[in-house]
């Protein structure tokens, strides 16, 4: 189970962006990667098309997952989240700093 999903808001630990705050928009799990809002631009030349212009444009890059922690929606501190099981086998993850689930 990773500690991060979509739609979880992340901080960004290193790099060009560090110390922003992002929500995820995507993980891939089999390269451990994920893809943060407003996070990691990269500039990328379209050629034009019959419909659209060509131009360049803007778009998050994938960024390490080991780059980003997870911020409690509790207690709004970035934490690295433990993993505890619930009553009817159900995997959960809790914060290490308030102790709150983290749906």
């Amino acid at each position: 189970m990773l500690t991060v999903k979509k739609k979880d808001t992340v901080v960004v630990n290193t790099g060009k962006d560090k110390g922003k705050k992002g929500e995820v928009l995507k993980v891939y799990i089999e390269a451990n990667k994920v893809v943060v809002s407003k996070i990691n631009f990269v500039k990328r030349h379209k050629k034009p098309t019959q419909t659209e212009p060509g131009g360049i444009r803007e778009k998050e890059a994938p960024i390490p997952i080991s780059n980003v922690m997870l911020i409690c929606p509790k207690c709004t501190k970035p934490t690295r989240p433990k993993f505890d099981t619930l009553s009817d086998g159900k995997k959960v993850r809790v914060c290490k700093k308030c102790g709150e689930m983290i749906i």
